[in-house]
């Protein structure tokens, strides 16, 4: 294990991705969830997971992260620090809850309040419109990476 913190992300219309590369710029490695392998989850530090939320839940490209990834890491990233940005067209907390149920299996000790960026998207041209997001979310999303990654390699988490 190093001790790098590991964004992971998913975006379909760019919010995600923004907000994982402003989090990533803040000192951590930046990997698509479609890239990610087990050998990469039990190598890093800690982990911050950013992805949208559709239809209530996490997308299909996160969710699917976590079902190839979950057996060949469980009982090997107990302990490990993570948090999460989940950007949303109105509530993000189904994606949310369904994210930390999967930590939680893993044993994974959330270190930071969670992150959900509204997004007001509600018809379906805005929902699939790509998405910017504001300069005051980004710099949270920053910060949020920035505390992260200091935290883990000064031992902190």
């Amino acid at each position: 294990m190093d001790a790098a913190l590991f964004v992971i992300w998913h975006s379909r219309t760019g919010g995600s991705r923004a907000l994982a590369e402003a989090a990533a710029a803040g000192g951590g490695r930046l990997v698509a969830a479609d890239d990610v392998t087990p050998d990469d989850l039990i190598a890093a530090g800690g982990y911050l997971f950013v992805g949208p939320e559709n239809l209530a839940a996490l997308s299909g490209a996160m969710k699917e992260m976590f079902d190839r990834c979950y057996y060949p890491c469980l009982g090997k990233l107990e302990g490990r620090p993570y948090a999460t940005i989940i950007c949303a067209g109105s509530d993000g907390e189904g994606a949310q809850r369904q994210l930390d149920r999967i930590a939680t299996g893993w044993r994974l000790k959330r270190v930071a309040d969670p992150m959900i960026v509204n997004s007001a998207a509600q018809t379906p041209e805005a929902i699939l419109a790509p998405k910017t997001i504001s300069e005051a979310r980004l710099a949270e999303a920053r910060d949020l990476g920035t505390a992260l990654a200091e935290g883990i390699a000064a031992g902190i988490f």
